[in-house]
Protein backbone atom coordinates (compact mmCIF):
# COMPACT_ATOMS: atom_id res chain seq x y z
CA UNK A 1 0.00 0.00 0.00
CA UNK A 2 0.95 3.48 -0.67
CA UNK A 3 2.23 5.70 2.09
CA UNK A 4 3.22 8.68 1.16
CA UNK A 5 2.99 10.71 -1.93
CA UNK A 6 5.66 12.91 -2.76
CA UNK A 7 5.46 16.45 -4.14
CA UNK A 8 7.65 16.27 -7.69
CA UNK A 9 8.86 19.37 -9.19
CA UNK A 10 8.85 19.79 -13.22
CA UNK A 11 12.77 20.55 -12.67
CA UNK A 12 13.04 23.76 -14.82
CA UNK A 13 12.21 27.39 -13.90
CA UNK A 14 9.51 27.25 -16.82
CA UNK A 15 7.15 25.47 -14.47
CA UNK A 16 6.88 28.93 -12.51
CA UNK A 17 6.30 30.57 -16.27
CA UNK A 18 2.51 32.07 -16.51
CA UNK A 19 0.45 29.59 -18.29
CA UNK A 20 -0.51 31.63 -20.68
CA UNK A 21 3.07 31.93 -22.18
CA UNK A 22 3.93 28.52 -22.28
CA UNK A 23 0.33 27.82 -24.33
CA UNK A 24 2.25 30.34 -26.86
CA UNK A 25 4.29 27.74 -28.83
CA UNK A 26 5.60 28.13 -32.92
CA UNK A 27 3.15 27.08 -35.30
CA UNK A 28 5.47 24.56 -36.36
CA UNK A 29 4.21 20.82 -34.67
CA UNK A 30 7.60 19.70 -32.64
CA UNK A 31 8.68 16.56 -32.82
CA UNK A 32 10.20 14.68 -29.71
CA UNK A 33 11.56 11.01 -30.09
CA UNK A 34 11.27 8.63 -26.99
CA UNK A 35 13.16 5.54 -26.77
CA UNK A 36 12.62 3.40 -23.91
CA UNK A 37 14.83 1.21 -22.33
CA UNK A 38 12.51 -1.74 -20.78
CA UNK A 39 10.00 -3.59 -22.46
CA UNK A 40 6.33 -2.19 -22.99
CA UNK A 41 4.39 -4.28 -20.82
CA UNK A 42 6.55 -3.24 -17.82
CA UNK A 43 4.15 -1.38 -15.39
CA UNK A 44 7.07 0.99 -14.08
CA UNK A 45 7.96 1.89 -18.20
CA UNK A 46 4.39 2.63 -18.98
CA UNK A 47 3.79 4.79 -16.22
CA UNK A 48 7.28 6.65 -16.77
CA UNK A 49 6.01 7.35 -20.20
CA UNK A 50 2.53 8.65 -18.78
CA UNK A 51 3.91 11.07 -16.24
CA UNK A 52 6.22 12.29 -19.12
CA UNK A 53 3.39 13.07 -21.33
CA UNK A 54 1.46 14.31 -18.69
CA UNK A 55 4.19 17.10 -17.57
CA UNK A 56 4.83 17.87 -21.10
CA UNK A 57 0.81 18.85 -21.33
CA UNK A 58 1.32 21.22 -18.58
CA UNK A 59 3.98 22.76 -19.72
CA UNK A 60 1.58 23.73 -22.97
CA UNK A 61 2.64 20.69 -25.28
CA UNK A 62 0.19 19.26 -26.39
CA UNK A 63 0.22 16.35 -28.79
CA UNK A 64 -1.50 16.18 -32.18
CA UNK A 65 -1.70 20.31 -31.24
CA UNK A 66 2.06 21.50 -31.43
CA UNK A 67 4.08 18.36 -30.58
CA UNK A 68 4.77 14.95 -32.22
CA UNK A 69 5.89 12.78 -29.91
CA UNK A 70 7.81 9.23 -31.86
CA UNK A 71 7.56 6.51 -28.87
CA UNK A 72 9.73 3.18 -29.68
CA UNK A 73 10.37 0.47 -26.72
CA UNK A 74 13.64 -1.40 -26.83
CA UNK A 75 12.40 -4.25 -24.81
CA UNK A 76 15.97 -4.73 -22.78
CA UNK A 77 17.44 -5.86 -26.16
CA UNK A 78 20.98 -4.18 -27.32
CA UNK A 79 20.35 -5.05 -30.48
CA UNK A 80 17.13 -3.38 -30.99
CA UNK A 81 18.54 -0.35 -29.11
CA UNK A 82 21.05 -0.06 -31.46
CA UNK A 83 18.69 -0.08 -34.25
CA UNK A 84 15.55 1.89 -33.23
CA UNK A 85 18.14 4.61 -31.87
CA UNK A 86 19.18 5.17 -35.66
CA UNK A 87 15.77 5.17 -36.56
CA UNK A 88 14.76 7.58 -34.45
CA UNK A 89 17.89 9.88 -35.51
CA UNK A 90 17.18 9.25 -38.90
CA UNK A 91 13.69 11.11 -38.40
CA UNK A 92 15.98 14.67 -37.31
CA UNK A 93 13.49 15.01 -33.75
CA UNK A 94 14.23 18.21 -32.02
CA UNK A 95 15.03 16.67 -28.98
CA UNK A 96 15.46 12.79 -28.05
CA UNK A 97 14.63 11.50 -23.97
CA UNK A 98 16.51 8.27 -23.82
CA UNK A 99 16.07 6.14 -20.63
CA UNK A 100 18.53 3.54 -19.20
CA UNK A 101 22.35 3.84 -20.40
CA UNK A 102 22.94 1.69 -23.12
CA UNK A 103 20.09 3.33 -24.72
CA UNK A 104 21.48 6.90 -24.71
CA UNK A 105 25.16 5.63 -25.50
CA UNK A 106 23.36 3.96 -28.74
CA UNK A 107 21.50 7.47 -29.39
CA UNK A 108 24.92 9.75 -28.75
CA UNK A 109 26.72 7.42 -30.66
CA UNK A 110 24.19 8.11 -33.76
CA UNK A 111 24.68 11.77 -33.28
CA UNK A 112 26.13 14.86 -31.93
CA UNK A 113 23.83 17.41 -32.90
CA UNK A 114 19.97 16.40 -31.85
CA UNK A 115 19.50 16.75 -28.36
CA UNK A 116 19.73 14.11 -25.77
CA UNK A 117 18.00 14.26 -22.65
CA UNK A 118 18.34 10.94 -20.44
CA UNK A 119 16.78 9.40 -17.36
CA UNK A 120 17.42 6.39 -15.73
CA UNK A 121 20.98 6.50 -16.05
CA UNK A 122 24.14 5.50 -13.76
CA UNK A 123 27.82 7.38 -13.95
CA UNK A 124 26.81 9.79 -16.98
CA UNK A 125 30.51 11.14 -16.41
CA UNK A 126 32.23 7.77 -16.13
CA UNK A 127 30.18 6.58 -19.06
CA UNK A 128 31.70 9.24 -21.17
CA UNK A 129 28.00 10.98 -21.91
CA UNK A 130 28.84 14.24 -20.21
CA UNK A 131 31.68 16.44 -19.06
CA UNK A 132 31.01 17.32 -16.10
CA UNK A 133 27.37 17.29 -13.99
CA UNK A 134 27.30 21.51 -13.50
CA UNK A 135 29.02 21.88 -17.31
CA UNK A 136 27.41 18.31 -19.40
CA UNK A 137 28.92 20.18 -22.21
CA UNK A 138 28.08 18.72 -26.19
CA UNK A 139 24.38 17.50 -26.80
CA UNK A 140 23.90 15.36 -23.99
CA UNK A 141 22.26 16.41 -20.33
CA UNK A 142 19.23 14.72 -18.36
CA UNK A 143 18.84 12.95 -14.90
CA UNK A 144 21.09 10.57 -12.99
CA UNK A 145 20.14 7.79 -10.74
CA UNK A 146 23.24 8.62 -8.79
CA UNK A 147 23.46 9.82 -5.40
CA UNK A 148 26.75 9.35 -3.50
CA UNK A 149 24.78 8.43 -0.17
CA UNK A 150 22.64 5.43 -2.06
CA UNK A 151 25.36 2.89 -1.63
CA UNK A 152 25.25 3.43 2.28
CA UNK A 153 21.79 3.11 2.11
CA UNK A 154 21.50 -0.25 0.81
CA UNK A 155 24.00 -1.45 2.74
CA UNK A 156 21.96 0.23 5.82
CA UNK A 157 18.71 -1.52 4.99
CA UNK A 158 19.63 -4.72 4.35
CA UNK A 159 21.40 -4.95 7.50
CA UNK A 160 18.21 -3.39 9.77
CA UNK A 161 16.30 -6.08 7.81
CA UNK A 162 18.38 -8.78 8.29
CA UNK A 163 20.29 -7.75 11.18
CA UNK A 164 22.71 -11.08 10.99
CA UNK A 165 23.86 -10.77 7.58
CA UNK A 166 27.56 -10.62 7.51
CA UNK A 167 28.45 -10.92 4.26
CA UNK A 168 27.45 -9.34 1.20
CA UNK A 169 27.63 -9.54 -2.42
CA UNK A 170 26.99 -7.06 -5.26
CA UNK A 171 25.47 -8.87 -8.11
CA UNK A 172 27.28 -7.01 -11.43
CA UNK A 173 27.29 -7.37 -15.09
CA UNK A 174 30.29 -5.12 -16.67
CA UNK A 175 28.23 -4.39 -19.29
CA UNK A 176 26.38 -2.27 -17.60
CA UNK A 177 26.93 0.85 -15.53
CA UNK A 178 29.92 1.19 -14.18
CA UNK A 179 30.74 0.60 -10.39
CA UNK A 180 33.05 3.43 -9.15
CA UNK A 181 30.47 6.14 -8.40
CA UNK A 182 29.32 3.81 -5.84
CA UNK A 183 31.61 2.16 -4.56
CA UNK A 184 32.68 4.57 -1.37
CA UNK A 185 29.97 4.85 0.18
CA UNK A 186 28.93 1.04 0.20
CA UNK A 187 32.60 0.14 1.61
CA UNK A 188 32.27 2.35 3.92
CA UNK A 189 29.04 1.48 5.07
CA UNK A 190 30.24 -2.37 4.90
CA UNK A 191 33.53 -1.23 7.10
CA UNK A 192 30.91 0.83 9.72
CA UNK A 193 28.38 -2.78 10.10
CA UNK A 194 31.64 -4.72 10.34
CA UNK A 195 30.53 -6.44 6.78
CA UNK A 196 32.89 -8.46 4.92
CA UNK A 197 32.31 -6.75 0.91
CA UNK A 198 32.72 -8.80 -2.24
CA UNK A 199 32.14 -7.70 -6.12
CA UNK A 200 30.19 -10.69 -8.09
CA UNK A 201 30.78 -10.24 -11.36
CA UNK A 202 27.99 -12.04 -13.59
CA UNK A 203 28.36 -12.23 -17.58
CA UNK A 204 25.39 -14.05 -18.46
CA UNK A 205 22.56 -15.57 -16.99
CA UNK A 206 23.41 -19.02 -16.36
CA UNK A 207 25.66 -17.70 -13.39
CA UNK A 208 23.35 -15.77 -11.50
CA UNK A 209 22.42 -19.14 -9.22
CA UNK A 210 26.04 -19.60 -8.75
CA UNK A 211 26.11 -16.24 -6.92
CA UNK A 212 22.68 -16.82 -5.11
CA UNK A 213 24.01 -19.86 -4.04
CA UNK A 214 27.50 -18.98 -2.80
CA UNK A 215 25.80 -16.22 -0.16
CA UNK A 216 23.80 -19.22 1.41
CA UNK A 217 26.75 -20.81 2.14
CA UNK A 218 25.93 -19.95 5.81
CA UNK A 219 23.02 -17.92 7.44
CA UNK A 220 25.25 -14.71 7.19
CA UNK A 221 25.17 -14.55 3.42
CA UNK A 222 23.06 -10.71 2.01
CA UNK A 223 23.11 -9.75 -1.50
CA UNK A 224 23.03 -6.03 -3.56
CA UNK A 225 21.78 -6.15 -6.76
CA UNK A 226 23.23 -3.16 -8.40
CA UNK A 227 21.42 -1.24 -11.06
CA UNK A 228 21.74 -2.03 -14.40
CA UNK A 229 19.67 -3.52 -17.58
CA UNK A 230 21.15 -6.82 -17.22
CA UNK A 231 19.81 -7.09 -13.75
CA UNK A 232 16.33 -5.58 -14.91
CA UNK A 233 16.35 -7.95 -17.44
CA UNK A 234 17.18 -10.76 -14.78
CA UNK A 235 14.89 -9.49 -12.39
CA UNK A 236 12.23 -12.69 -12.33
CA UNK A 237 15.37 -14.90 -12.34
CA UNK A 238 16.85 -13.19 -9.55
CA UNK A 239 14.28 -13.37 -7.55
CA UNK A 240 13.56 -16.81 -7.53
CA UNK A 241 16.90 -17.71 -6.96
CA UNK A 242 16.79 -15.77 -3.66
CA UNK A 243 13.95 -17.31 -2.73
CA UNK A 244 15.37 -20.63 -3.45
CA UNK A 245 18.20 -19.82 -1.59
CA UNK A 246 16.71 -17.96 1.27
CA UNK A 247 18.98 -15.07 0.51
CA UNK A 248 18.20 -12.02 2.03
CA UNK A 249 19.07 -8.87 -0.92
CA UNK A 250 17.91 -5.36 -1.65
CA UNK A 251 17.26 -4.12 -5.07
CA UNK A 252 17.05 -0.54 -6.71
CA UNK A 253 13.56 0.11 -7.90
CA UNK A 254 10.74 -0.81 -6.24
CA UNK A 255 9.45 -3.01 -9.31
CA UNK A 256 11.71 -5.80 -7.79
CA UNK A 257 9.77 -5.85 -4.24
CA UNK A 258 6.74 -5.35 -6.44
CA UNK A 259 7.65 -8.97 -8.12
CA UNK A 260 8.32 -10.34 -5.21
CA UNK A 261 12.13 -9.52 -4.05
CA UNK A 262 12.38 -8.78 -0.17
CA UNK A 263 12.93 -5.33 -0.21
CA UNK A 264 14.02 -2.05 -2.63
CA UNK A 265 15.25 1.51 -2.29
CA UNK A 266 15.70 3.93 -5.35
CA UNK A 267 14.68 6.64 -7.29
CA UNK A 268 11.34 7.45 -8.41
CA UNK A 269 11.62 6.62 -11.73
CA UNK A 270 8.38 8.62 -13.10
CA UNK A 271 9.43 11.34 -11.28
CA UNK A 272 12.44 11.84 -13.38
CA UNK A 273 10.30 11.74 -16.19
CA UNK A 274 8.36 14.49 -15.60
CA UNK A 275 11.54 16.57 -14.48
CA UNK A 276 12.73 15.54 -18.18
CA UNK A 277 9.94 16.91 -19.80
CA UNK A 278 10.73 20.60 -17.92
CA UNK A 279 14.23 20.30 -19.93
CA UNK A 280 12.73 19.42 -22.74
CA UNK A 281 10.66 22.23 -22.54
CA UNK A 282 13.80 24.14 -22.40
CA UNK A 283 15.60 23.39 -25.04
CA UNK A 284 12.21 23.44 -27.54
CA UNK A 285 12.02 26.95 -26.67
CA UNK A 286 15.63 27.30 -27.29
CA UNK A 287 18.27 26.60 -24.91
CA UNK A 288 21.15 24.45 -25.27
CA UNK A 289 21.69 21.02 -22.78
CA UNK A 290 25.10 22.18 -22.32
CA UNK A 291 23.75 24.71 -20.30
CA UNK A 292 21.30 22.78 -18.72
CA UNK A 293 23.28 20.51 -15.65
CA UNK A 294 23.15 17.16 -14.75
CA UNK A 295 20.65 16.84 -11.97
CA UNK A 296 20.87 13.72 -9.80
CA UNK A 297 17.75 12.23 -7.64
CA UNK A 298 15.86 14.18 -5.13
CA UNK A 299 12.99 11.65 -4.62
CA UNK A 300 13.74 8.07 -3.32
CA UNK A 301 11.13 5.37 -2.58
CA UNK A 302 11.33 2.15 -0.10
CA UNK A 303 9.56 -0.88 -1.49
CA UNK A 304 9.31 -4.10 1.75
CA UNK A 305 7.24 -7.36 0.28
CA UNK A 306 6.09 -8.45 4.05
CA UNK A 307 5.42 -11.61 1.88
CA UNK A 308 9.02 -12.66 1.30
CA UNK A 309 10.24 -10.87 4.80
CA UNK A 310 7.92 -13.72 6.57
CA UNK A 311 9.14 -16.68 4.00
CA UNK A 312 12.88 -16.13 5.02
CA UNK A 313 11.46 -15.85 8.21
CA UNK A 314 12.30 -12.21 9.27
CA UNK A 315 10.74 -9.82 11.13
CA UNK A 316 10.51 -6.16 9.82
CA UNK A 317 11.51 -3.41 12.23
CA UNK A 318 8.97 -1.02 13.35
CA UNK A 319 11.02 1.72 11.96
CA UNK A 320 10.85 0.32 8.27
CA UNK A 321 7.14 -0.31 8.26
CA UNK A 322 7.08 3.91 9.24
CA UNK A 323 9.33 5.07 6.64
CA UNK A 324 8.04 2.66 3.88
CA UNK A 325 6.10 3.75 0.80
CA UNK A 326 4.78 0.90 0.04
CA UNK A 327 3.99 -2.40 1.57
CA UNK A 328 3.58 -5.62 -0.53
CA UNK A 329 1.42 -7.76 1.47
Amino acid sequence: MRRREFITLVGSAAATWPLAARAQQPGRIRLIGVLMGFAENDPTAQSMVAAFRLALAKLGWTEGSNVRIELRWSGYDRDRIKTLAKELVDLRPDVILGQTTPVTAALARETQSISIVFVTVSDPIGSGFVASLAHPGGNVTGFSVDDIALGSKWMELLKEIAPRTERVALLFNPVGPPLQSAMPSIRAAASSFHVQMSTATVYSKDEIENVVAAQAGDPAGGLIVMPSTFNTTNRELIIAMTARYSVPAIYFSGYFAQSGGLISYGPDYPAQTRQAAGYIDHILRGTKPSDLPVQTPTEFELTINLKTAKTLGLQVPDKLLALADELIE
